[in-house]
């Protein structure tokens, strides 16, 4: 079995070695190989050097400097699909993997195949040093809003709809039928689009038992507070990196029509009253 893992990365370096460090520690089934694509989206703290020196087997790639998240998975993934892999993992390079990440990763659709079934994405959910979920599978409460919750199972895959791509197993029929993460999503927003467009593909999406991986969740609120001005709220909200504005909202009429009104509602309530979105939250 070969799996491509697909990384990028952006003034990150010492998690990036962190992060590559896991996977070379890993514990696979036999006849496993694995093979890294990494987009190194023109770091200047010296990532790519580090990289070259203590990871030479790693298939190093040049970003702009503009890809963010998406653009350099992206990047990683066209580069690996010449490759013919029969799973790619989208992996987040400040994700540090278990030493059976992969192998415990692989048993569903390890089984499906003997069991000649559809393959399913595997998504692994992560935990921060606490011990507590912060990255991985949700399950949408409805298909009125976004609002969901984690999926978290000891023992068994369990069903999601979205899924974090910090640890993302993907098979390569399901990339053949439905392709790689959408050209429309510049940074975050693209994982989610993946899962809810493998489901309606007629694919399961599922949420591998336990802790996978230690990722912190550092991303903090997705809004600016009241003291800041104006414009520089309205800038956040059109940032790929800050509330995505026109992203978000093609990806809710995409997949969440219905929600469509009230989540346009939400994004102006962040942005012009940032004070009465803080209360409402509460």
């Amino acid at each position: 079995m070969r799996i491509a893992i697909l990384l990028t990365t952006y003034n990150r370096k010492q998690k990036t070695l962190d992060c590559l460090r896991s996977l070379e520690q890993q514990t696979l089934p036999e006849n496993t190989e694995l093979k890294v694509y990494l987009t190194d989206d023109n770091s200047v703290d010296g990532t790519a050097q580090a990289v070259k020196q203590q990871f030479p087997k790693v298939r190093l790639l040049q970003g702009t400097g503009s890809l963010f998240w998406a653009g350099g998975m992206r990047n990683s993934w066209k580069a690996a699909l010449i490759g013919k892999y029969d799973s790619y993992l989208l992996l987040n390079d400040d994700t540090t993997l278990q030493q059976d990440a992969i192998a415990r990763l692989l048993v569903y659709n390890i089984n499906s195949a003997l069991q000649q079934k559809e393959p399913a994405i595997c998504i692994g959910n992560t935990c921060n040093t606490e011990g507590k979920i912060s990255y991985g599978g949700k399950r949408l409460n409805s298909r009125l809003s976004l609002k969901s919750a984690f999926v978290y199972n000891e023992k068994d895959f369990e069903e999601c709809d979205l899924g974090n791509a910090n640890i993302m197993l993907v098979p390569a029929q399901i990339v053949k039928k439905i392709g790689i993460l959408s050209d429309v999503f510049t940074h975050g927003i693209a994982d989610y689009d993946y899962t809810l467009k493998a489901k309606r593909a007629g694919f399961k999406v599922l949420v591998a038992p336990g802790f996978l991986g230690v990722c912190m969740n550092e991303h903090g609120h997705n809004w600016k507070s009241s003291n800041v001005k104006l414009k520089d709220r309205i800038s956040f909200l059109k940032s790929p990196k800050g509330l995505a504005y026109e992203e978000h909202l093609f990806f809710v009429k995409s997949h969440l029509p219905l929600y469509y009104p009230v989540a346009f509602l939400k994004l102006w309530t962040k942005t012009l009253f940032p004070f009465f979105w803080d209360v409402l939250k509460k």
